[in-house]
Parts: C-alpha cells; sequence; structure tokens
C-alpha cells in the first residue's frame, strides 16, 4: 500500500516539475549571492525579504519565479536559517500520511500538524506535498491551488539555479532538496557522493528512454552557514 502511495504522489510531482519548468521558461540564471543579500536587505527593493515574507505568507499567487528566487535564496541570510532544520511535527505527519485508508480524524491531524511542521521550516518540501495530498483529500481545492502554487514556484526557483550537470549544478539551500529535485523528476536515488568544492553528485537508477544518470548540486552557501553556526559538527 506503501508502494502505492509512493507511486501516486510520484505522478504528482512529475506534474509538478513540469509546470515549474513550463514557469521558468528553462532560463538559467546564476546565484549572486551577494546580489541577493543587497536586495533583499534595501527596504526600497521590491524583493525586500520582509515583503516577500508577507507575498508568501499571505497566500499570494501572482509572486514570479524572481521573487521566489530571493525568497528562497534569500532565506540564507536570515537569523533563523539552518541547513538541518526539522520540525518536531513532521515524523508524526509521515507516519500518518502512510496508514491506508485515512480517517476523517487523520486528515485533520495530517491537515493540523503538516501546517505545524511548515510554520517550523517554509521550506520543507516534503512536508508541503503531504498537505497538498491531504488538503485534496478534504476537497479543500483553494487551499491546493494555494500550496500547489507556492511548490511550483520554489521548484521553478531552484531549477532556475542551473541544469543539474557539473558546469551548471543546482544550488539548493538543505540537504533534503537535492533528493526533492531527483524525486520531482520521477528519477530515484541510488548514492550520494561528494565531489569537493561544495558539489554534490546523487547517481539515480536507470529509466528507460532517458540516459540521465545523476545530477549535480551545489551546496557551497549551506555548507558556508553550516560551517559558521556549526562549528563543532
Amino acid at each position: 500500500m506503501k508502494r502505492t502511495f509512493i507511486i501516486l504522489m510520484q505522478v504528482v510531482l512529475c506534474a509538478t516539475i513540469g509546470l515549474a519548468q513550463s514557469s521558468s521558461n528553462n532560463k538559467v540564471t546564476k546565484v549572486d549571492f551577494n546580489h541577493v543579500k543587497e536586495v533583499i536587505e534595501n527596504p526600497k527593493s521590491i524583493y525586500y525579504y520582509p515583503k516577500l515574507l508577507q507575498s508568501f505568507q499571505s497566500n499570494d499567487t501572482v509572486m514570479t519565479v524572481e521573487a521566489y528566487r530571493n525568497l528562497y535564496y534569500g532565506y540564507t541570510f536570515q537569523e533563523d536559517y539552518n541547513p538541518f532544520r526539522e520540525s518536531v511535527y513532521s515524523n508524526v505527519v509521515e507516519q500518518l500520511y502512510y496508514k491506508q485508508p485515512h480517517t476523517r480524524a487523520e486528515c485533520d491531524s495530517i491537515d493540523k500538524y503538516a501546517a505545524l511542521a511548515l510554520n517550523d521550516n517554509i521550506f520543507d518540501l516534503n512536508q508541503m506535498q503531504y498537505y497538498i495530498f491531504v488538503l485534496k483529500e478534504k476537497k479543500k481545492h483553494a487551499r491546493v491551488a494555494i500550496r500547489q502554487f507556492r511548490l511550483n514556484r520554489i521548484i521553478a526557483a531552484i531549477m532556475s539555479s542551473g541544469k543539474g550537470t557539473k558546469e551548471e549544478p543546482w544550488v539548493v539551500i538543505a540537504p533534503e532538496h537535492e533528493y526533492n529535485i531527483v524525486n520531482f523528476l520521477g528519477f530515484v536515488a541510488t548514492d550520494h557522493r561528494d565531489e569537493g568544492n561544495g558539489i554534490e553528485y546523487i547517481t539515480v537508477e536507470p529509466k528507460e528512454g532517458k540516459s540521465v544518470q545523476g545530477f549535480y548540486f551545489d551546496v557551497r552557501r549551506m555548507m558556508e552557514i553550516a560551517a559558521l553556526k556549526f562549528p563543532d559538527l
């Protein structure tokens, strides 16, 4: 039964990544963290971080991919940024999610705890998926549309940073986002390798009709902050 849910979610995620790629028009723009810092800390900028966060939390569905890029990468400059952040509610949600069938009470619990988990970590893409799933189960279509928009835009923001190649890796701000992107593309990760200089490589299972063997990710910013905030790790 768990496998059925995984397959179902992969179908949903493949659709999500297609929308994300479409919205970003496959345009790759290198992430300039100095520029990101400049615009998110300027009160006169349209990308001033408090404004971006307010728009994000107010269920704005007109925020552009560029706005999401500054929201996502700008998060690394916020005091509470922790690349290894995990909500205490995340395991509760996952355990409930894989139970089948779901009762009304269990759906309500997933709704409640996924929301709490996302309050702790707004970029927990796994919790976003679970939340969207349960909102669909509860036929909360307006809320589904808002949450799906957020997920699509975050994925598009990450994918706009590169192509997943050694020359143009995708830039991520959390370790699990590497696996999220691999899964969103419909692949299954088989191994993780440190290539040095803040570049990581994830190999994937062969896929019929695809010659892809793996994807590259840039985690330099994440490692830089981790070294500053958690020097003993």
